[in-house]
């Protein structure tokens, strides 16, 4: 009996660790959270940082061009949609009447031109046949003019009958454009910003219906006081926080404004930032940090002192992310410092993703999540 209780407490007391292992392994598994940044061809922060905002690339209004009241909706906002998709249909009842109109006024001129060509076909038989007692001196000269009246009134009735058909072609033609006029396709692909019409009511001709909007590419702006707008162009690095989402970017070509906001002297400087993932929403609050250019010693790169790390060994490391963000060792050699960032002489690639917070938790191949 002790040997069959002793036996059952190994088991369990073997169970348990296996149940801890797999609770260790499943929670070693769960990805770190933490923060990064993309290592770029910038430098140093000028120590200032600006609020900004996201704005689309592109917005455009999409209309119908003709009055009715909206019947369906097919699209909600940020609602992802491609060029040529349709986008809402307004009533067409009448669009349609109008089309079997024209129609029946097609197939009316269609059998008039029958009749005038057999009218036209008789009148031209009997100037043929007559044409030649006249030719002979047979045929009376009066008859001859009337042979002559008869058949320019058939030319005329067919010509004016085929003139009839084209009238009613380009009617049912005008009908017809009326009815794909009643649908609404998307012009260019991107994201429904704002739905302006809904069910029910009344679409007029040019008043917008939705808008679409291209965030392939984004625009992040900020106001730039004049006396600091000279330290920035078109070409200068930067680096864009979003807290929203929790992700960082480096800027791309910026565009200046021209033209100072009357009451607080700042210029408009917009930033053109790649959005492939469409993350970046329109209305988003930004953090901007405009890059001074100067790339230290030997051309090297800079990164937060808080992204590098030594191992036991007092080697200098950072961690990088791969594809599958997953975190890796990378032996670096740094230089000197400037303000919060180091100058890294070696071992980075513009481009990679480096974690700037969060690192003391990992270790080699963990999962993170930023």
């Amino acid at each position: 009996m002790r040997n069959s209780t002793l036996f059952l407490s190994v088991i369990l007391v073997v169970t348990l660790i296996a149940g801890c292992k797999k609770q260790e392994e499943k929670a070693a598994k769960k990805p770190v959270r933490v923060e990064t940044e993309v290592v770029t061809v910038g430098g140093v922060e000028n120590g200032q940082t600006y609020v900004g905002v996201v704005e689309e690339n592109e917005a455009t209004a999409v209309s119908f061009t003709t009055m009715g009241v909206i019947k369906r909706m097919y699209v909600s906002e940020g609602q992802v949609v491609s060029r040529g998709q349709l986008l809402a249909e307004i009533d067409a009842s009448s669009s349609s009447n109008g089309v079997e109109i024209a129609r029946a006024s097609t197939n009316q001129a269609n059998d008039m031109v029958k009749q005038a060509e057999q009218v036209y076909a008789q009148a031209k038989d009997a100037y043929d046949r007559m044409k030649i007692l006249h030719d002979n001196g047979s045929l009376p000269e009066i008859k001859w003019v009337e042979v002559e009246t008869r058949l320019r009134q058939a030319e005329t009735g067919l010509n004016s009958a085929r003139s009839g058909v084209a009238s009613a072609q380009a009617a049912e033609k005008i009908a017809r454009k009326g009815v794909a006029d009643t649908r609404l396709y998307a012009p260019v692909s991107g994201v429904i910003g704002k739905r302006q019409l809904v069910v029910g009511e009344t679409a007029l001709p040019s008043q917008a219906v939705v808008s679409i909007l291209d965030i392939s590419t984004v625009k992040v702006k900020v106001s730039i006081p004049e006396d600091e707008l000279n330290n920035i162009g078109a070409g200068t690095p930067s680096y864009i926080t979003v807290d929203a989402i929790n992700s960082s970017f480096n800027g791309g070509r910026i565009e200046k404004g021209v033209q100072a906001d009357v009451v607080t002297h700042t210029y408009d400087v917009r930033i053109n930032v790649s959005n492939p993932s469409r993350k970046l929403l329109p209305g988003m609050v930004a953090s901007v940090q405009f890059l001074n250019g100067s790339r230290g010693e030997s051309g090297n790169v800079y990164v937060p002192i808080s992204a590098v790390h030594k191992n036991p060994g007092g080697e200098c490391f950072v961690w990088t992310i791969d594809a599958n963000k997953q975190a890796h060792r990378t032996t670096i050699a740094v230089g000197s410092t400037k303000g919060n960032r180091i100058a890294i002489i070696s071992g980075l690639r513009v481009g990679e993703r480096i974690i700037t917070n969060g690192g003391q938790k990992l270790s080699e191949g963990t999962a993170v999540v930023f």
